[in-house]
């Protein structure tokens, strides 16, 4: 009995731990009331689901990329299989084609919507190409993107570019090119125009021995070439060799071709022609096929790549008006170059010609005046800016660059020539200024207070106030010339320093100074400026000047020049007589020496006159614009100018001498620039004609490199310029000249001297 009470109570006592087992833990356990709670936990099952990237992020990281063309990061963003399918450079080349067929502007792009599940994604999106050609066109286009890894990836083809591109398709445009716009000078003369031409040329060898003066008289009125040219152009040259001689027009060229001349060739053609065989060819420029690698650039723009554009000057400069504006149709072409559709047409619209502010005769003559020289010419209209003339010796024949002309055979040596032809010296060269630049430290000296135009110093052979050397003036030099002469012709009857011809130019007055070009007054000033703490007096008025600084001409490039701060006393000394670090362009010079006949004021110089459509008003007419004041009261303007005007009239100035005889009324500085070996020859000045001729005034500067004195070589080059401007044509031949573009032997250095002062 008792071992079922037993068995009934250890029943009992399994099914309440059972129990309790099961129930909350608010439950206390009987059997240990003093210990924590055992519970028994089991593990919870969780399941953790990671978010897809965003797919409109990725799709906007490739769409910014399309937008600026980087399409190493545009390809990287494809799936594995879209790169198996297409190379990074055919992807480039296949967007490259198409967008340059377009003739692509500028892209915008905007996604529109975007699907994304766990391990793909859609996303549309609209790409809106602006074109130059075919105006703005819009394509919506959807792309599927795949997970790989944690990055989405595009799954790329054709018709991401554009839909009708799918099957490997294309664009193609066809292009709509209108005729190039002519350049003409102020009066409508042509000066780059579309002509028929007859290009001429000498076998020497079949030259009638009765015949070449005739030939070559006749070769010389259509070329503007002399006959000593041309013939010493083909006089080492063998018998059967073809020598380029020059081209003229049809109608110019109709007179000798009648005339049956034995070594004459003539060759037609039809292109663009330059006029006078090259007026001012290094600022008018030239044409040229579309360089290869810059045919990208000119697709963007409309072009087909088979253009003649312009390439320098002011063919470059006018490309947006002289090209006018191309049209086209675009087409899809499908794979056998058949078209699918066309997508857009635009009509081409007509060009407009240039006419610029020189003058044809003038820039005739003016070249003349240097020909055979190295160095510039301008001529600047002094109230307005206006360029009347502008030259850069040795010039060039712009038609060489014509393929079809056959005398382009002489391009290559024209490209290769030491002189540097296609350099435009005028706005480009850049040179020590010389004794024209004392105008500048003239008025620095006025302007500082101490100095009047009264001051006096003694100029004498040597300038000794410098510690550690001695200077010596061009007198001096002079001096030496004649002594050595004397030894080598008469030496018993040898001069020495006390006989010489040439004796320094004793006390002079500060308007006096600039007469004689006197270096140890400048020198003087250099100096004194210097130690007066008045360091950056000369260099100042100098940027003033318009020096060390681009005149703003903008239709043709140019230098700067260099004015620099003088650091120690040399360098003053050295700036004060345009000598050291400093260096212009001829063209700031003609554009100073304007202010200073006009009064002060420094006009930015200007080569167009109006550009003219072919139907309606002109849209860009000349006007003059004034830059800046030169910082002088009219008081030393006016003794200034009193003196500039000495250095020709006064017996005893530096451009007296050459310009004797010469009636145009001016003010002028000579200049002899030292250089390596013979020294720049300069002069610089400005007419006072107008009251008389009625006729604007003009300041013309001149520079030729390694000529020798201002006043042997450039003061009669701006005489000639002069008299071309004012009678037609020049009627003072050079005193080197037996007559016109025919040179005898100039002295050379070290000969027989001439009475002209050395400046």
């Amino acid at each position: 009995m008792m071992k079922r009470k037993n068995s009934f109570w250890f029943s009992l006592l399994a099914v309440f731990l059972v129990l309790t087992s099961c129930t909350s833990g608010s439950v206390p356990n009987p059997f240990s009331p003093d210990e924590p709670e055992a519970t028994l936990a089991l593990p919870t099952a969780a399941a953790t689901i990671k978010p897809a990237p965003d797919a409109r992020a990725a799709m906007n990281i490739f769409l910014e990329a399309y937008k600026v063309e980087s399409y190493a990061t545009m390809y990287s963003m494809l799936s594995s299989l879209s790169k198996d399918a297409i190379t990074q450079e055919d992807f480039e080349t296949r967007y490259k084609e198409t967008l340059n067929s377009m003739s692509l502007a500028e892209i915008e792009t905007e996604i529109l919507s975007a699907l994304t599940n766990p391990t793909s994604a859609q996303v549309a999106f609209r790409v809106t190409y602006k074109t130059v050609l075919a105006g703005d066109l819009a394509r919506d286009m959807v792309v599927n993107l795949t997970l790989e890894g944690e990055q989405w990836f595009l799954q790329w083809d054709e018709g991401l570019i554009m839909p009708e591109l799918i099957g490997g398709n294309k664009l193609a445009m066809d292009y709509q090119i209108p005729s190039r716009g002519d350049i003409y000078d102020r009066e409508g003369d042509p000066i780059a125009a579309q002509a028929d031409a007859i290009a001429f040329g000498i076998v020497p060898g079949q030259i009638h021995p009765d015949g070449e003066g005739t030939l070559l008289y006749e070769l010389s009125l259509i070329t503007g070439k002399t006959p000593g040219e041309i013939q010493k152009s083909y006089e080492n040259a063998g018998a059967d060799w073809y020598i380029p001689v020059g081209e003229a027009t049809a109608d110019d060229a109709a007179r000798i071709l009648r005339m049956n001349l034995g070594g004459l060739w003539s060759t037609p053609y039809s292109a663009r022609y330059y006029f006078g065989n090259g007026l001012a060819s290094q600022s008018v420029g030239y044409i040229n096929a579309v360089p290869a690698e810059e045919l990208e650039y000119y697709q963007r723009l409309g072009y087909g790549g088979n253009e003649r554009i312009g390439y320098s000057g002011l063919e470059k400069w006018g490309e947006n008006y002289l090209a006018g504006k191309h049209g086209g149709s675009l087409y899809v072409i499908n794979p056998e170059g058949q078209i699918v559709t066309r997508i857009s047409q635009s009509d081409p619209g007509p060009a407009s010609s240039v006419y610029l502010t020189i003058d044809d005769n003038l820039q005739r003559h003016t070249q003349d005046s240097i020909k055979g020289f190295t160095g510039a010419a301008v001529v600047i209209e002094k109230d307005t800016g206006r360029i009347l003339a502008i030259a850069s010796s040795p010039g060039f024949d712009p038609n060489y660059f014509e393929p079809t002309n056959v005398n382009n055979q002489g391009l290559g040596d024209l490209l290769n020539d030491f002189n540097q032809p296609l350099v435009n010296r005028a706005t480009q060269g850049q040179y020590p200024l010389g004794s024209v630049f004392k105008v500048i430290t003239f008025s620095a000296a006025l302007s500082s207070g101490l100095y009047t135009a009264d001051t006096t110093y003694e100029c004498g052979y040597d300038f000794i106030e410098l510690p550690d050397r001695v200077l010596h003036d061009w007198t001096w030099e002079h001096c030496q010339q004649e002594i050595q002469y004397s030894y080598a012709t008469d030496p018993e009857n040898a001069l020495d320093i006390y006989s010489c011809y040439t004796k320094p130019s004793g006390d002079l007055t500060l308007s006096e100074s600039l007469m004689r070009s006197c270096n140890p007054w400048y020198w003087h000033i250099g100096l004194d400026l210097y130690s007066s703490q008045r360091t950056t007096d000369i260099a100042d008025m100098a940027r003033a000047f318009g020096l060390g600084q681009a005149t703003g001409l903008g239709q043709v490039a140019e230098s700067e020049g260099l004015i620099e701060d003088p650091t120690d006393a040399i360098e003053a000394v050295n700036q004060s007589i345009g000598q050291g670090t400093m260096l212009v362009t001829p063209l700031q010079v003609a554009v100073f020496m304007a202010a200073l006949g006009n009064g002060g004021t420094l006009y930015r110089p200007q080569m167009i006159e109006k550009i003219q459509p072919i139907d309606g008003d002109p849209t860009t007419i000349f006007k003059p614009e004034a830059r800046s004041t030169l910082p002088l009261s009219p008081e030393y303007l006016q003794i200034l100018q009193d003196a500039m005007i000495s250095v020709i009239e006064d017996n005893r100035g530096t451009a007296n001498f050459r310009l004797r005889g010469f009636r145009i009324p001016a003010a002028a500085k000579t200049g002899t620039a030292e250089t390596d070996g013979v020294p720049h020859a300069w002069f610089a000045g400005y007419t006072l004609a107008e009251e008389d001729t009625g006729l604007p005034d003009i300041a013309i500067a001149v520079i030729l490199e390694n000529a020798g004195e201002g006043s042997d070589y450039a003061a009669p080059a701006f005489r000639r310029i002069a008299e071309a401007y004012y009678y037609g044509s020049p009627q003072t031949t050079y005193w080197f000249e037996t007559k016109f573009g025919v040179t005898k032997t100039p002295t050379p250095i070290g000969g027989i001297p001439t009475n002209t002062p050395r400046p």
